[in-house]
């Protein structure tokens, strides 16, 4: 049982554990957030249980879960977090995963992070393998994926195509904006404040531009790109298929340039806060622009935009 990450992003980079199970023949179900379900439908995973955030439901879950299902003893926790420990362990799971956070005693398997900074897919597979290594397993020639390789289900297509039909956008024909991104890191708020000036300027270029947020962010959506259309939301696998669909996708670090990552989309991926050594999309096809501390400009984005553009028109 693989305790995922509770952030759309960070369940996208722990893929190649999910891969690496499958290369080694190992049955793996999983417990995360609900929208886990819906983003991972397409994995042959023997179950995928709802873990909501509150500790008693979640240890309620898991103990329903094994009682119909003894043969299960082993669990993989891919957060740091000391909730997550506990609940795996009353739920009669024992369980490997990073010392962090005083949760030793409540780990069966504790192991000590990496000394040099890793990035997060390289972490999670490391501690998949030292896992994996100790249940005898054979990890020594286990590499990590160039690309993250999620698998979309036709009903994820067909709910895409469906959105583009509504919409009347020809794939290939059309960029895709995310201008949002939900909370602060480190205090400092995490998207690029020149959306306006690209969706604006890639409109002067005939070039549709489109937005397509959650619920609870549609509004900020359109005030940080008054004139881009915003599309209805669409679940976390029909998102993937939009991506996949456009001419190309800009985004901030966020769950979208991981989402994106997860499908091979091709994708300008911003950065300002956040490192991207360490949290940038785990892909080939992203172009990362900016660093940690210093946002790109207006002009540098939409010049290197018109560029790739232009170069795959």
């Amino acid at each position: 049982m693989i305790r995922l990450p509770n952030w759309v992003g960070d369940v996208c980079m722990s893929l190649p554990v999910l891969a690496l199970c499958r290369t080694l023949g190992v049955e793996v179900a999983v417990a995360g957030r609900p929208w886990a379900a819906d983003l991972l439908a397409g994995l042959p995973l023997t179950a995928i249980l709802p873990m909501r955030g509150g500790l008693v439901g979640d240890i309620a879950t898991l103990r329903f879960w094994r009682a119909a299902h003894p043969g299960w003893q082993h669990g993989l926790l891919l957060p740091d977090s000391l909730s997550t420990a506990l609940a795996f362990r009353l739920a009669g799971l024992r369980s490997a995963g990073y010392r962090d956070d005083g949760r030793s005693l409540l780990l069966s398997w504790p192991f000590t992070k990496a000394p040099g900074p890793l990035h997060a897919v390289q972490s999670w597979h490391r501690l998949a393998c030292a896992a994996l290594d100790a249940w005898g397993y054979d990890t020594d020639k286990a590499t990590i994926p160039e690309r993250l390789g999620l698998t979309l289900t036709p009903r994820h297509e067909q709910e895409a195509a469906r959105a583009m039909s509504e919409a009347k956008l020809i794939p290939g024909q059309f960029v895709l904006i995310a201008p949002t991104a939900t909370g602060l890191h480190q205090g400092r708020i995490k998207v690029w404040p020149h959306f306006d000036a690209l969706t604006r300027a890639l409109q002067d270029q005939g070039m549709r531009v489109v937005a397509c947020p959650p619920p609870a962010e549609q509004d900020p959506a359109r005030m940080a790109a008054p004139t881009a259309e915003v599309l209805a939301p669409l679940g976390l696998g029909a998102y993937c298929a939009l991506a996949r669909n456009c001419a190309l996708v800009i985004c901030n670090d966020s769950g979208v340039s991981h989402l994106c990552a997860a499908v091979g989309a091709r994708q300008v991926t911003l950065f300002g806060v956040t490192n991207p050594a360490r949290t940038g999309p785990w892909t080939p096809d992203s172009v990362n622009l900016g660093q940690n501390g210093q946002w790109p400009s207006a002009h540098e984005v939409i010049s290197r935009v018109a560029q790739i553009l232009q170069s795959s028109g």
